[in-house]
């Protein structure tokens, strides 16, 4: 196995800066603020597994958590191969800070803003979140814990003392360590604005600080990206009156708050719109507050095959120095931005899942409607197949498009392929299945599908903050029907070939999909079999053990009871035309 030098050049240099006693000084503050996706390595060990991001949780004190689950940095989990692994999952270690010189006479507090699930999973009873402090001889004691079971939908604050003399030495550090369930992203504990000083007291009191909070809504009305010819075709009708964020006021005191709203072409650096708040908003003390702004944007130029916007919130403040503690900087987290691509493909999704869905039952098919401006084709699907439970990949995932049929998926598929499933190397990552050929969507509705050949169920991301509902239809046999209760959106994007595609007579003959294979019994079909009327099943020396007649559009039948063996299927026409495939009974 080949270790990264750099890791272990990273690794000597912190003992060394731990042996030598040079490490942090109070006072010690993140609220994660001011990265993505890791850990700041300025304050935090690295290859924690913490996933720092702005969307796993509600009513969170400043931008950006630090989330706690079963998945490694990796988007992997810890255990992939048994499903039911509990033990210890993610931990979050600070680097050495300095408390040499101090006593318990020093008023050493540690605090925190902590919260169970979020937007992700409940944590059961025997699942936990708990805080150590690492004393002499190098051993780590508990001294703050929870177990799950208990809803919060709100944040909580703890305030731990530092107070055992142990601890006061050149190379403290504090961790946090969750345990629940290896085997995915289950069992969900989120922390923020941590706070380590002295001359401080049991009783939290908040921080002069004023944070922003939520994401930024989509620039656009009815997806969160789209093809940049898709938006040119209707540009007034895809943008969205008005963009919002939020911010919180974390002290106790009231303050009146302005914020700056600017929109920015992240290609070429153009501002496209920059406002302030006609009059600063009155905040009072420990409150949340709403920050629209209307779009007045110019036109998109039509000539780039792409355009990014950047979409920037900024408080203005004067959080320059925090007058209670003036080494603190508190306006990292008084700016906030959003990306809208206008690109090749289509996204409901903000491209981070809270959660996965999946449909536990064989060759139940899930679609996601989406809307073009202009006659287009369809060249491949990217999904977050999240890892989950068990390693899926190789399994096969059957990928298709639908037309559509008075607001629901038609009967028959445009294109339908197989693929294996993979899994992509980054948390939230997508998977490209790309079709042999595009396919050409006939009107301004069409509808991406997926359905799963082999069991176990396949899971993919689930965006809990979308704005976007009411998309996702299943059809466990005979027929479609819309979700209704689904709060929010899967991570399906669509990606799309730029303008209908002109089939010649060279095109590859339509392949024949029969599935599963092996099978039980129960058979399905699709492709080039669609327009079977007739199926005998054969043994390998040719003898007819069952004929069935089919029904027009009839796509699945039974073949019974067959001894385990190989078996061949002709397929007939109407015409007498014969599609013989192999099949394999168990």
């Amino acid at each position: 196995m080949k270790i990264n030098k750099v890791l272990l050049l990273f690794l000597a240099l912190q003992g060394a800066v731990a042996a030598s006693g040079q490490g942090l000084t109070l006072p010690f503050f993140d609220d994660f603020s001011t990265t993505r996706l890791t850990p700041s390595v300025a304050r935090w060990v690295a290859g924690s597994g913490v996933y720092v991001n702005n969307t796993m949780t509600t009513n969170h004190p400043s931008v950006n958590v630090g989330t706690f689950d079963g998945l490694r940095p990796d988007g992997l989990p810890y255990v992939l191969n048994d499903e039911n692994a509990e033990g210890g999952t993610d931990t979050l270690t600070s680097l050495p800070i300095n408390l040499a010189g101090l006593t318990p006479a020093s008023n050493v507090f540690l605090s925190f803003y902590w919260q169970r699930r979020g937007l992700g999973e409940q944590p059961d009873a025997t699942d936990s979140l708990v805080l150590e402090f690492k004393g002499t001889n190098n051993q780590w004691r508990q001294v703050w814990g929870r177990a799950g079971d208990v809803v919060n939908t709100n944040f909580a604050i703890q305030v731990s003392p530092v107070s055992d003399s142990q601890y006061f030495t050149a190379n403290f550090q504090f961790r946090f360590r969750s345990r629940g369930r290896q085997s995915g992203m289950f069992d969900s504990w989120h922390i923020d604005y941590i706070y380590l000083n002295k001359n401080r007291t049991a009783t939290y009191r908040p921080l002069r600080d004023r944070a922003l909070v939520q994401p930024v809504t989509p620039l656009l009305r009815r997806y969160t990206a789209m093809p940049l010819r898709q938006f040119l075709a209707r540009p007034a009708q895809e943008l969205a009156d008005t963009v919002r964020s939020d911010f919180r006021n974390l002290d106790v005191n009231f303050i009146p708050i302005n914020s700056r709203f600017t929109v920015r072409d992240d290609l070429t650096g153009q501002v496209l719109q920059q406002d302030t708040l006609p009059n600063p908003i009155n905040a009072l003390g420990l409150a949340r507050y709403a920050l629209p702004f209307r779009l007045r944007l110019p036109a998109v130029a039509a000539t780039p095959a792409r355009a990014v916007f950047r979409t920037t919130y900024s408080l203005i403040t004067k959080d320059e120095t925090s007058p209670d503690v003036p080494e603190l900087n508190l306006t990292l987290n008084d700016t906030l931005s959003g990306l809208t691509v206008l690109d090749d493909y289509y996204a409901y999704d903000d491209g981070s899942a809270e959660t996965a869905k999946q449909i536990n039952q064989r060759l139940a098919r899930v679609a996601v409607r989406f809307v073009t401006n202009r006659p287009d084709a369809v060249r491949a699907v990217r999904i977050n197949i999240a890892a989950s439970r068990r390693d899926q990949r190789g399994q096969p995932i059957l990928v298709a498009i639908y037309g559509n049929n008075n607001g629901l998926p038609a009967d028959r598929p445009l294109v339908q392929q197989s693929f294996p499933i993979a899994y992509a190397n980054t948390r939230n990552g997508f998977v490209e299945f790309v079709f042999d050929q595009p396919v050409n969507v006939p009107d301004s509705v069409f509808y991406v599908a997926y359905s799963q050949l082999d069991d176990p169920a396949i899971p993919v991301g689930f965006d809990r903050n979308s704005p976007f509902r009411n998309l996702i239809f299943v059809n466990l046999g005979t027929r479609w029907d819309r979700l209704t209760d689904q709060d929010g959106v899967l991570l399906i994007r669509p990606v799309m070939a730029g303008g209908p595609v002109v089939l010649t007579a060279t095109e590859p003959d339509v392949p024949a999909l029969l599935f599963p294979n092996p099978t039980t019994g129960p058979i399905q079909w699709g492709g080039a079999l669609l327009e079977s009327r007739h199926l005998d099943v054969l043994t390998p020396a040719g003898q007819v053990v069952l004929a069935l007649p089919l029904a027009p559009g009839q796509t699945a039948a039974s073949l019974g009871t067959l001894p385990t063996g190989l078996y061949l299927l002709r397929f007939m026409t109407a015409a007498g035309t014969p599609r013989t495939l192999k099949v394999l009974v168990r």
